[in-house]
Order: structure tokens, then C-alpha cells, then sequence
């Protein structure tokens, strides 16, 4: 079995943001959730283990909602002009 890890340094180097989620706004957390997103896949992609199938299952579907629920409350705070709702697209498409 290979699980692959990201793991960040101890001191914070110059250019790394420490991220405060309580100023954060939806678009940076819409970001957040979709970067966990394609991290939950790829975890994913790489393990033949069933539980950790299972896990990675249960971590796609938990930031999907996330995801789903940051999208709709976008879409409550800035509604898009009626001239655009033509032109928008859909950021990312849940299968």
C-alpha cells in the first residue's frame, strides 16, 4: 500500500500564508474546498486498501457538500447581473 503525504514545514517560509478562516471570504474558501477536493481524489486515485476506499469515499462526499453549500451561498451573496446568467459557468462539474 502507498499513501502519499504533503507535509509542511515546521517555520513557515516567507512566502506561506497562515490562514486565518475566520477572515477568510467564500471565494478563498470556495478555493479551499476545491483544492480538498482534488486532494480527496487523488488520495483516491492511489489506494487499493477498502478501508481507506472507504474513507477517501466518505472525504468526497463530505467536501462536495462543503462545496455545493459555498457555491449556493456565492450565489445568495453576489447574484450575477441577468445579462450574465447566459455566459456563467458551472466551476466545477460533480459527477
Amino acid at each position: 500500500m502507498k499513501m502519499i503525504f504533503r507535509q509542511s514545514p515546521c517555520i513557515p517560509a516567507e512566502s506561506d500564508i497562515i490562514v486565518d478562516r475566520q477572515n477568510l471570504t467564500i471565494r478563498e474558501e470556495l478555493l479551499l474546498a476545491r483544492n480538498a477536493l482534488e486532494n480527496a481524489y487523488t488520495g483516491f486515485d492511489n489506494v487499493t486498501d477498502p478501508d481507506l476506499i472507504d474513507c477517501y469515499i466518505y472525504e468526497l462526499n463530505a467536501v462536495m457538500k462543503r462545496y455545493k453549500y459555498l457555491l449556493q451561498k456565492a450565489a445568495e451573496s453576489d447574484p450575477l447581473p441577468e445579462k450574465e446568467h447566459a455566459n456563467a459557468m458551472r466551476p466545477l462539474t460533480l459527477l
